[in-house]
């Protein structure tokens, strides 16, 4: 029996010896993301086991906070890639020389607003999200205000005090639509647009799905929300409409990288090439209804009907090189009605 066991304990000995020698040897990748956290386990998941030899080790914040820490280390990157970060973000290091030139492997086969169009590529798409109206069809039936069709219909009086946005310093979805009013309608147009739509908003909130939330439980008439929240809000029984003009809507994208740099160059290579494959872009539909590779879908209930053939044709690199001006000049306009800070 003795005998046995000390047979056993070798055994179970060398077993771990293996296992811990194999952690040791897998490398290590550095991802700065902006993924929201119950992203995080799925995404670590589906890399590691698709790419064999790699441990992801996340460092994840809000947009902002994301893109303001790899500004700070530019000369010292710490990063070896940037995964589920807004391609505004990425374009502005994109302008710095702070990422590294690779096309992942079936990027060719991406829809083309997902794919650099700068030789040589940089960053590449993984999905998108939409601005949309979240409008409280009950509270409109009971003040007797049609739906509104357009972006326009919401400097109607009858709104006076009863829409709700994102304030777009804080909020990646004010700021998408921010910059997709000016460039739809012309800068001097845009802000009269957005002079007379100011008259109506109650408060500019510093979360992308709060005006939604507010709207659907008749807190507000109507609000400039996400797209996702719009659809998830309507189909837990919220009374809304959940609206994309005709005209076109703003959006942004979330966007990966390789840090220029990086001594994982091989391995963060074979990240981004997995990022390109349809086995990513189905777990990127789990999130989002707008992904990167045609033919993969995932629409949920109560999803906008015309959403994705309605997002306007933005110009991402005019958005994340005017933003610091846009937003000084739209403080200045519009402070006033910002939604205190916590």
């Amino acid at each position: 029996m003795r005998r046995w066991l000390l047979a056993a304990g070798a055994a179970l000995a060398v077993a771990l010896g293996s296992g811990a020698a194999e952690a040791q040897n897998r490398t290590r990748v550095t991802i700065y993301t902006a993924l929201e956290n119950e992203e995080l386990a799925p995404f670590k998941q589906a890399i590691e086991s698709a790419v064999p030899g790699i441990e992801v080790v996340w460092v994840r914040d809000s947009t902002g906070v994301i893109t303001a820490r790899i500004l700070a280390e530019k000369d010292n990157p710490r990063a070896d890639m940037i995964l589920g970060l807004a391609a505004s973000s990425l374009l502005l290091f994109e302008g710095m020389n702070m990422l590294e030139p690779y096309q992942p492997a079936g990027a060719e086969a991406l829809k083309p607003i997902f794919r650099d169009d700068r030789p040589p590529p940089t960053w590449m798409g993984m999905d998108a999200y939409l601005g949309v109206i979240c409008f409280n069809t009950a509270e409109a039936k009971r003040a007797n205000v049609p739906t509104p069709t357009s972006w326009r219909d919401l400097t109607r009086p009858e709104f006076r005090g009863r829409l709700v946005m994102p304030h777009p310093a804080s909020s990646g979805t004010g700021y998408l639509m921010v910059a997709m009013w000016l460039q739809m309608l012309g800068e001097e147009e845009g802000w009269r647009f957005m002079d007379a739509l100011h008259e109506n908003i109650a408060v500019y909130t510093h979360s992308g799905s709060a005006p939604c939330v507010q709207a659907a439980r008749g807190e507000r008439l109507a609000g400039i929300s996400l797209d996702m929240r719009g659809a998830r809000e309507k189909t837990q029984g919220a009374p809304i409409e959940v609206i994309v003009p005709p005209e076109g809507t703003g959006w942004e994208m979330e966007a990966l990288a390789i840090v220029r740099g990086t001594r994982n160059l091989d391995a963060a290579r074979k990240i981004a090439d997995w990022a390109a494959t349809r086995g990513a872009n189905q777990l990127y539909s789990r999130y989002y209804a707008v992904v990167a590779l045609p033919g993969v879908a995932n629409t949920p209930p109560n999803y906008p009907a015309h959403a994705e053939e309605r997002m306007f044709r933005s110009d991402l690199t005019w958005a994340a090189q005017n933003r610091e001006r846009i937003l000084a000049e739209w403080s200045r306009r519009y402070e006033s009605k910002a939604a205190p800070r916590n």
